[in-house]
């Protein structure tokens, strides 16, 4: 079975939590001989069209950008001779661009979107996106939220309750390399007593912020692995109001993060918005058997970090929760060490990349087989 993957971007041009989603279901369900395609759109298509791990990666022509969503000619044509080939269409939400294209399209293929998150930051254009957005959630055919909580908490998912399913993100813990003796040298290096540690891009919704605030009260070292738009705004913070237990380490690669994740009391996550709308670096901290501290946004997070059982949920924007919350995993070993052998079972329970290629394999088969019927 082919499947094609639509989205407005992947790798190499970007990875961040919807591209790894759609990497880790491309290559989870091809063990169920699937084959997977995405298309999205870059400003140099004909470099960057290649081939990643075990599927392919095409390029359309970026023409502009407006209010985060990409525009392009070339597309139509793209997407109109992919989908010609495909077997099933894979969308990724939100892209309201996306929405054009497949009417335009009349692909008549079958159809599933993985809604990624609502649509937060735009709420200006919201209004005037809505209808087009309706109107193509009721044309595909089935609707993937990522966990039952987005699908509980979303507006706009309510009104698709009888066409959705979940399907939580998953992660295929063999392609983290073990770190080294020398990544946990280097770690040691970096970071001199016990700290929390948070990995991610830093942008407006992380919370980090709050994070910052909270340090003067916090009895450890914060580690910040990670760039993004807000580095230097957040470096300045730190400066002014002289947090000095935090630390920037920048972008680290796969072995050091995973050095930092092993020698960390715990990983906190102070994401404060509804655009975080799952937390892909949550799961990896289950994976690493950490406990974890996150905020109650009434999304995945919430999901993947069980109030009570696999660390601690705070809410949002709260300097002071958070830091007693932190100062918590100090104070608790005993019962710090309790959560993260819980958050590792939930991993393994729920958030593998194994799991999530069955459950879309699965459901592919069974709209080929429908629509075939």
């Amino acid at each position: 079975m082919k499947v094609l993957h639509f989205f407005k971007t992947y790798w190499p041009d970007s990875f961040g939590g919807v591209e790894r989603t759609i990497h880790a279901i491309a290559e989870s369900t091809a063990r169920h001989g699937i084959e997977a395609e995405v298309l999205s759109l870059s400003r140099f298509p004909n470099e960057n069209t290649q081939r990643v791990d075990g599927h392919v990666a095409r390029k359309a022509k970026l023409d502009f950008e407006l209010a985060s969503t990409g525009f392009s000619r070339d597309v139509f044509r793209q997407f109109g001779a992919r989908s010609k080939k495909a077997d099933l269409i894979h969308y990724h939400f939100p892209w309201p661009f996306m929405d054009v294209v497949h009417f335009h399209s009349r692909h008549g293929k079958p159809t599933i979107v993985t809604y990624h998150s609502d649509i937060v930051k735009q709420k200006l254009i919201l209004p005037f996106y809505r209808p087009l957005m309706m109107r193509f959630l009721k044309d595909v055919d089935v609707i993937v939220a990522t966990s039952p909580s987005y699908l509980k908490s979303s507006h706009v998912l309510k009104e698709f309750k009888d066409n959705s399913k979940v399907i939580p993100i998953g992660i295929d813990e063999n392609v983290y390399l073990t770190p080294s003796e020398a990544d946990d040298d280097w770690c040691k290096s970096m970071v001199n007593g016990p700290f929390v540690l948070f990995v991610g891009v830093l942008r407006y919704y992380k919370g980090l912020d709050i994070l910052i605030q909270a340090a003067d009260q916090v009895r450890c070292k914060i580690v910040i692995a990670g760039s993004g738009p807000l580095e230097q705004q957040l470096k300045l913070q730190v400066k002014t109001l002289r947090r000095d237990n935090v630390i920037f380490l920048g972008e680290v690669a796969e072995p050091r993060k995973m050095a930092l994740l092993r020698g960390c009391l715990g990983f906190v996550f102070p994401s404060n918005q509804r655009s975080e709308a799952f937390g892909l670096s949550l799961v990896e901290a289950a994976m690493s058997g950490k406990p974890m501290i996150s905020c109650e946004l009434g999304t995945g997070t919430s999901y993947v970090n069980e109030a009570g059982k696999t660390g601690l949920v705070v809410p949002p924007s709260d300097p002071t929760r958070l830091a007693e919350a932190i100062n918590r995993f100090i104070d608790s070993p005993v019962e710090v060490a309790k959560w993260g052998r819980a958050a590792r079972d939930r991993y393994v329970r729920l958030f593998t990349a194994d799991r999530m290629g069955d459950a879309y394999a699965t459901l592919y088969h069974q709209l080929a087989g429908r629509r075939a019927g």
